[in-house]
């Protein structure tokens, strides 16, 4: 059977036109596919311990409801420590209003007399900032509002995931051939060993990082340092930005409670000297080498991730990649692509491998053959 052969101009604008709608696709339906797929991570990550509740023949309802049941627990211990805290900053928050208001009038001062600007024309700049800044108010109040969708939706999909577990899996072989069960099987099993190695290694990243932080803070003198120092642990696991906002709070909160800038610049090379342990030891150790993604792949795919999801898209982007690179490996027209999301850099360029195999094949041809007389 002839299979025709279509054009590159042809074949590259379907695929073009695929990736727009795909786009399109996961926009428009952000509100059920991002709690989805963090369900999807959550069910990877608790699946051992509901094998262990199976394993000791317990009914498959309870088993779920039990594993569900710890996991929501263990988050919840972890937003009761952050709520305590949040009470503390909230008691003397006026406080700190009244303070950063003093440090404002004096930074309008300074501006005036460095500048010549009035402070007028200093307060009409400010307000035309707020206005153009309602977009992102907007934003922000919709990211608080599918926060609270994940609260909802996220334990409810872990749920149903969990008890229908058994009935995926069979679907996900019956979908393919019998002569592909083998490379399915292998796909799902490095597929959840890779998630669940991330999400370990971002938990053990993100408990030493917090605790490199408060110790920075408490040895500073920083108000609520456990408060700060978990926060920026947090947000460290954001690749490109996480860093900078890590330093930018608790640099906030000393410059609204402290005197002088000794504590600023001190917590600075503190929290540079944790993020340069953190970028050539712990996330190399505990993630990178886990996840084997190269540097230039994930800050494209937190990148995009952003433009598509948001804050969101920018956490599940590292794992998304991550199956996709185990996919590409396994299957045959796709394995370049494998290669280019992996981290391991080739000594030569495939340029020079074959341009040396044609000179030795032209040399070859150019060897003379002697001829002899009859």
């Amino acid at each position: 059977m002839l299979v025709k052969q279509y054009p590159f101009y042809f074949k590259s604008t379907v695929v073009l036109f695929g990736l727009i709608l795909l786009v399109y696709v996961l926009n428009t339906l952000a509100a059920i596919l991002i709690p989805l797929a963090f369900a999807v991570l959550f069910s990877v990550l608790l699946n051992p311990l509901f094998n262990r509740f199976m394993q000791v023949k317990m009914p498959r309802a309870m088993a779920v409801l039990i594993t569900l049941l710890i996991g929501v627990g263990f988050t919840t211990v972890i937003f009761y420590l952050l709520s305590t805290q949040l009470v503390q900053f909230g008691e003397t928050f006026p406080l700190l209003k009244i303070r950063l208001g003093h440090l404002i009038d004096n930074l309008e001062q300074w501006i005036y007399f460095k500048s010549g600007i009035s402070t007028q024309k200093q307060v009409a700049f400010i307000k035309s900032v707020i206005d153009s800044s309602q977009a992102l108010i907007g934003s922000t109040i919709g990211t608080v509002f599918g926060t609270l969708s994940l609260i909802l939706l996220v334990p409810v999909y872990v749920f149903m995931m969990l008890f229908y577990k058994t009935l995926i899996l069979n679907f996900l072989y019956e979908v393919f051939s019998e002569e592909h069960s083998t490379r399915v099987g292998e796909i799902l099993s490095q597929t959840k060993a890779a998630i669940q190695s991330y999400i370990f290694g971002l938990l053990i990243e993100m408990v030493i990082i917090a605790v490199l932080n408060c110790s920075a803070l408490i040895i500073l003198d920083v108000k609520y340092p456990i408060l700060l120092g978990i926060i920026g642990a947090m947000v460290n696991m954001l690749p490109v930005i996480g860093g900078f906002i890590a330093i930018v709070l608790p640099v906030l909160i000393a410059t609204v409670t402290k005197d002088g800038f000794s504590t600023q610049i001190g917590i600075i090379v503190s929290y540079m000297f944790i993020q340069f342990i953190d970028g050539n030891f712990i996330f190399p150790r505990f993630v990178s080498l886990k996840v084997q993604i190269n540097a230039l792949i994930s800050i494209i795919a937190v990148l995009l991730g952003n433009a598509v999801w948001g804050l969101s898209g920018m956490f599940l982007s590292i794992p998304f990649i991550a199956v996709l690179k185990i996919i590409f490996d396994r299957v045959d027209d796709l394995k370049p692509w494998g290669k280019l999301l992996g981290h391991e850099v080739p000594v030569r360029h495939m340029g020079q491998i074959w341009g040396r195999r044609r000179r030795k094949k032209n040399t070859n041809e150019a060897t003379p053959i002697p001829l002899t007389e009859s």
